[in-house]
């Protein structure tokens, strides 16, 4: 029996979740889904703590309304489970607007899931899923005041968790970090620019649109703000601005090669109030040094009128050696590399609009 993984990349859309699948050669990939048909698949993936094998995809459909589903068999079949993180009843917006995020406990505690909502709310879950505890000490926090809606909402987008150290960021609201499991938290926004709040170096409120804490660092975090790309040394208590060398100050993605912290992806937007590429070009930035510097990643992607925009989970790498690489776009395509982006392919399809991929291994 080959001990060799089955790469499965799940990718929320619209209109359900799809999962490409291929061995770990990666040349050809087959295609499932949509399972959930019909509902928009916000955030979904397959748990590593498992092999791969359980997985949970938090799923909102405009009649049926916000479930966790849960998956045992790598994706293949899915079921509902029977509660939701919710500041209350979960028929009323004021409780539970959209799950925005879903993220697995430390390795340590198999069963132990986290889950980030609009309106803003963190919740644990140590039963896979069955039943949610609110995290009170994060939205009670003294800086909450300062959180503010902004377009795309007021929501706990990104969860990170390692060991009793987790790291939230909302929009928008800003960056925040607890030490003790979810109990006390700390804002983590020093030195990020927020031209749109008052005072010079704010506490909260900034407007975030992505983190990523590095697995084998957790020291290391980068983050893309309404301003520009961000790099921390020390866990959030600082940052410092990676942005220059990249088109523009703007965009969602961003993407890690979990064994090594000094390599980040990014797909840059053109602005605000253009949120598509920038210049009409579908391009993948790299650094391999932490932002000192930056490589276009262009081979075999449209470079003259492509205006598409890639979401803040919208690409995601599957930790093979090489690399493989994916994103996906608001037209539907979804675009891999099996050399750390040296090259791009398009998987054969046209989905609905993408709001999410997570790249992994089945074993």
């Amino acid at each position: 029996m080959s001990t060799l993984p089955e790469v499965a990349v799940l990718i929320g859309t619209r209109k359900g979740l799809f999962i490409a699948r291929s061995d770990a050669g990666r040349a050809r990939f087959s295609l499932e889904g949509p399972h959930l048909a019909g509902y928009e698949i916000q955030r979904a993936f397959l748990d590593a703590r498992h092999h791969g094998r359980v997985g949970f995809a938090a799923a909102h459909h405009p009649i049926w309304g916000i479930h966790v589903y849960r998956t045992e068999d790598g994706g293949r079949t899915w079921e509902p489970l029977g509660d939701v993180p919710s500041h209350g009843p979960d028929d009323d917006p004021a409780h539970l607007k959209t799950i925005w995020s879903l993220a697995p406990g430390a390795a340590e505690e198999p069963d132990t899931v986290y889950a980030g909502i609009e309106p803003p709310g963190l919740f644990v879950s140590r039963d896979g899923g069955r039943s949610w505890q609110v995290l009170p000490g994060f939205h009670e926090h003294p800086t909450a005041g300062l959180w503010h809606p902004a377009k795309g909402g007021c929501a706990v987008h990104s969860l990170h968790v390692a060991g009793p150290r987790i790291h939230a960021a909302l929009a928008a609201g800003g960056t925040y970090r607890s030490d003790d499991g979810g109990t006390n938290w700390t804002p983590c926004n020093k030195g990020v620019r927020a031209p749109y709040l008052p005072g010079h170096d704010p506490v909260a409120g900034h407007n975030d649109h992505g983190l990523r804490t590095h697995p084998a660092d957790p020291d290391r975090l980068y983050r893309q703000s309404h301003t520009g790309t961000w790099r921390s040394d020390d866990g959030g208590a600082s940052w410092v601005e990676i942005t220059a060398g990249l088109p523009s100050d703007f965009g969602y993605a961003l993407g890690l090669d979990p064994r090594d912290p000094d390599v980040l992806f990014t797909i840059p937007e053109d602005s605000s109030q253009f949120r598509a590429t920038v210049d009409g070009r579908l391009r993948v930035y790299r650094t391999e040094n932490a932002g000192a510097d930056w490589e276009a990643l262009t081979q075999g992607l449209p470079q003259s009128h492509c205006y598409v925009t890639i979401l803040r989970d919208g690409l995601d790498s599957d930790g093979l050696d090489p690399l493989g690489v994916y994103f996906g776009t608001s037209s539907g395509q979804v675009w891999f590399s099996r050399n750390r982006g040296d090259d791009w392919h398009l998987l054969p399809a046209i989905l609905p609009p993408i709001l999410s991929v997570q790249a992994g291994t089945v074993r």
